[in-house]
């Protein structure tokens, strides 16, 4: 098995699937320096440290290092860039090689990758387009992470959505979100800040409201879908753009809520 030069390692009991050694996942995108693959909703981006409150299956295959962030795959490393929820789905992507994941996180940092997302989020937000900018914090208990927005304090997270449709039955918004920041759970926590939850938000939404979206919607899960990735190649210097539609769970969704508006 290909190891990652440093522990300590988790989930280095994974399965090992028949199609592809790196992960269980769709490969959406692939060249000799990255490979993304379509992580679904209930998926761990990387395994939780061993006593975290939430278990369950990371999105690629292999022990994992937390010092190197690196997930050591029976087909080789790969070095993971970025994270997304374990209740969002989308785009995930990975390095082949320690000094890519090292630019292209700093492309990260810049902010020169565009991360775009599918939101539906409770009642009619407006205006139709806006920018968000919060000062977030985040306060751990345990295990666990709860992300808050200070009422004073530097702007440290930053989005900018458009509207996209607005469904009067259920009450709900669809929008367009780009994540120019990347705080822990920042989407989530901006929404419900402006009472406009992500729907079905188990941690920062509305309990009755997803309860009602539940059984008219069947909506199970939270509405948050990481759907484009765009950057310039590091080694290329082409752009990339990689594009994953929303799953069919969410577009059933949509169909369930009717026509938008």
């Amino acid at each position: 098995m290909a190891t990652c030069a440093q522990g300590p390692y988790e989930n280095a009991a994974s399965k090992l699937p028949a199609k592809d050694a790196r992960t269980l996942y769709p490969v959406i995108f692939e060249d000799r320096w990255f490979v993304a693959a379509a992580k679904p909703a209930a998926v761990l981006s990387h395994p939780n440290h061993a006593g975290a409150e939430k278990r369950g299956a990371a999105a690629f295959e292999g022990p994992y290092s937390f010092q190197e962030r690196c997930f050591a795959t029976p087909a080789g490393p790969l070095w993971l860039i970025h994270r997304l929820d374990q209740d969002a789905s989308g785009i995930l992507l990975a390095a082949k090689d320690a000094g890519t994941a090292a630019k292209m996180r700093q492309l990260f940092e810049k902010q020169e990758v565009t991360k775009a997302y599918v939101a539906l989020l409770a009642g009619r937000l407006q205006p139709a387009r806006g920018t968000w900018k919060d000062c977030m914090d985040e306060k751990k208990t345990g295990a666990s992470v709860r992300a808050f927005v200070r009422s004073a304090g530097p702007a440290n997270a930053l989005l900018k959505y458009q509207v996209k449709g607005f469904f009067q039955r259920p009450g709900l918004t669809l929008v367009e979100i780009e994540l120019v920041t990347g705080r822990t759970h920042q989407i989530r926590v901006q929404a419900a800040y402006r009472r406009h939850p992500v729907a079905g938000d188990g941690v920062y939404g509305h309990f009755a409201m997803n309860k009602r979206w539940r059984a008219e919607l069947g909506l199970k899960r939270l509405f948050l879908h990481s759907y484009r990735l765009a950057f310039r190649h590091p080694h290329t210097g082409k752009a990339v753009d990689i594009v994953e539609p929303l799953p069919e769970d969410l577009e059933k969704v949509l169909a369930k809520a009717g026509p938008g508006r």
